[in-house]
Formats: structure tokens, sequence, C-alpha cells
């Protein structure tokens, strides 16, 4: 029980010590923003609307990414734990491996050289650097099933389908989830490169900063996609919470 009431506290206080974090960084932020005394370039790069623009490509781009992650992810590893298939599945995962290792700037660059600038350019790049945690997690979540689970299931008369819809994922969702959370965090920080293949995005604002020495332009991007970064951080551990099986 008391165990129990411990998990219970940190759940709350999950709940509201990130959210507040964020929420007061961006009002830091904002009240900065309001008052500082910035010349022509920052106050253009600075402004509401442009950072606005900015912070929807970013958002974008990351869910586009996402979805394109979780609807080949998800599957993918469904099939290497499934009989006859599972063999690949170290295959699999070591190609998977080689393109998160790889710098992701590289991974860019070199897939804007060959495909061309742009945000198709940048989904891919940044899907591939995304991949693995996803499909490592699903491989690992259904892997970790109680084969005796399985079995009891197979004993009642439910069919393989049945069997992986009603037990093996909702038993694996939790550790599922926790790499979609993984990719998600990955990709709000990766996203940043995607302005160097003109994808849009808040890395602009640390691009300009870099390349024109304005340090508040460079400081106010970075600022504002670490607190992206730890709200999607915060939005993946609930969502955790939400889909783990009662009882467990």
């Amino acid at each position: 029980m008391s165990a129990r009431t411990d998990m219970d506290r940190n759940e709350r206080h999950l709940f509201w010590t990130i959210p507040a974090i964020v929420a007061s960084g961006v009002l830091v932020w904002v009240l900065w923003r309001s008052t500082a005394d910035l010349d022509d370039i920052e106050a253009r790069q600075l402004a509401w609307g442009t950072v606005g623009v900015l912070l929807g490509q970013h958002v974008l781009l990351t869910l586009v990414c996402a979805a394109v992650v979780l609807v080949a992810g998800v599957p993918l590893g469904i099939a290497l734990t499934r009989p006859g298939v599972r063999r690949a599945a170290p295959l699999v995962l070591a190609v998977a491996n080689a393109g998160q290792s790889a710098p992701v700037i590289g991974l860019v660059v070199l897939l804007a050289m060959a495909m061309g600038f742009g945000t198709p350019t940048a989904v891919v790049a940044l899907s591939i650097y995304a991949f693995l945690p996803v499909l490592r997690n699903t491989i690992t979540g259904l892997q970790g099933v109680d084969p005796a689970l399985i079995e009891a299931g197979r004993g009642m008369g439910i069919s393989a389908m049945g069997v992986l819809l009603r037990i093996e994922l909702p038993l694996a969702s939790k550790v599922i989830m926790s790499g979609i959370r993984t990719a998600l965090v990955l990709l709000v920080g990766t996203a940043s490169f995607a302005t160097f293949i003109n994808a849009g995005g808040l890395g602009a604002l640390i691009q300009t900063g870099i390349t024109l020495f304005r340090f508040r332009i460079l400081v106010s991007g970075a600022v504002l996609v670490a607190l992206l970064a730890l709200l999607v951080e915060w939005a993946g551990q609930v969502m955790e919470m939400l889909v783990e099986p009662k009882g467990l």
C-alpha cells in the first residue's frame, strides 16, 4: 500500500510540476520579450507572428514524423516477434541502430543532397533517426509478455490476432509508449536541424542567432525548443500512465 501511495504521489507531482515549469519558462520569456530593448534584426526575428509561425512549423514537423515512425515502427516490431520472422529481428535492429548512430545533421544533409531541400526530406531524415526507440521497445515489450498468459488465451480459443490485440499489446503498451515518448523528444530536438534544408521550425532562430552573432535570438530559439521538448516529455509520461493496464 505504501509503494502504491508513493506512486500516486509521484504521479500527482508529474501532472503539476513539469507543466508549471514550462508555463513559468514561457511566461518569463514572454515578459522578457515584451520589455527587452531589441535592435531591428532582433525585433524582426522575435516578432510574435514570426515566432508563432516557426513554432507551428516545428510542432507540425514533429507530429508528421511521429506519425510516420508509429505507422512504420509498431507494425514492424509486432511482425518481428511473430514465429518465422523473429529471427530477422537482430538484423533489422542493427540496421535501425546504424540509422540513429549517424549524426543527425549529417543524415539531414546527405538526404538533402540526394532528395533535394524541403520538408519531405526533413520528414524522411528525422523519421529514420527516431525510428529505433519505437521499434526496439515494441519488440522488447511484446517479448516481455508472460508466455503462460499467451498460452492461456490460446487455450480459451482466442485467435492469434485476438491474443495479440487483447493480451500482448495491452501488457506491452507501457513499454511501447516509453519508446514513443523517447522518439517524440528526439524529434523535437532534432527538428531544429530542419531549418538547414529550408524546412522551417524553431531552429531558424538558432541558425540566425549563430550567423548574425545575435545572442538573444540564439538563446530564445534554444529556450523555446527546450520548453517544447519538456512539454512533450511530460505528455509522453502521462500517456504511459494512461495506457498502463489496470491492476499492474
